[in-house]
């Protein structure tokens, strides 16, 4: 099981939140955000913020460093190590089942991930058959979304999806993640798709949003 910071807003909670860093980050990257995102009517939460493993990455010189899965190409069509985001999600699902055996139903598990967290909620998303609360991708990219379609379940999940970008994103271009968002469109997946005016990173807007997009989960459940 993965090393997790964790943020409970209050006692008994009965939503989680899974949240997925960066490369070169760790579970306390967006440990800070909680308080911005929360609103005195939510119900409690309990926020997981996994460390990746540390692992070299080949375009960084195979320097290691913590990461989801290696970046072996620049190519967004090939640059995702496949047995690699095979393994995060594996490891994903098994705090996803973590939540579950402490009460928590899996309709109210949130996946959240910033970059490549993002990229291994969405390829976990994919293969799973049992409900999900809803997903949170920002500042990311589907890998092989050309054979998304050949990679979701024939009976999978389509839970609703937060999906936010920066226009002036250097390092996962703006038209990479639109091409995400379609390709999940396309497949059925109900989408709210939000761009700012940022590089790669989060802002007051985005929080807002997702805040507001929050609100409706905890409200329709």
């Amino acid at each position: 099981m993965l090393d997790s910071v964790i943020n409970e807003t209050g006692t008994d909670p009965q939503w989680a939140v899974l949240w997925l860093h960066g490369l070169g980050a760790d579970g306390n990257d967006f440990a800070p955000i909680v308080p911005e995102l929360l609103r005195p009517h939510w119900p409690a939460i309990r926020f997981v913020f996994p460390h990746a493993p540390v692992q070299p990455i080949t375009i960084n010189n195979g320097v290691p460093m913590r990461a989801w899965y290696d970046i072996v190409s620049m190519d967004f069509r090939s640059r995702a190590d496949a047995a690699g985001v095979d393994a995060s999600v594996q490891a994903l699902d098994a705090l996803i089942e973590q939540q579950i055996a402490s009460g928590i139903p899996a309709e109210r598990i949130l996946l959240a991930g910033f970059s490549q967290g993002g990229a291994v909620i969405l390829s976990a998303v994919l293969r799973r058959t049992r409900p999900i609360g809803g997903l949170i991708a920002l500042s990311t990219y589907l890998p092989d979304p050309e054979n998304a379609a050949a990679q979701r379940a024939p009976d999978g999940i389509r839970p609703p999806v937060f999906m936010a970008h920066g226009t002036q994103d250097p390092v996962i271009p703006q038209a990479i993640a639109a091409q995400t968002a379609q390709t999940l469109k396309d497949l059925g997946f109900p989408l709210a798709w939000h761009s700012y005016p940022m590089a790669h990173q989060v802002c007051a807007e985005e929080l807002q949003a997702l805040g507001d997009w929050l609100d409706a989960r905890f409200q329709a459940a």
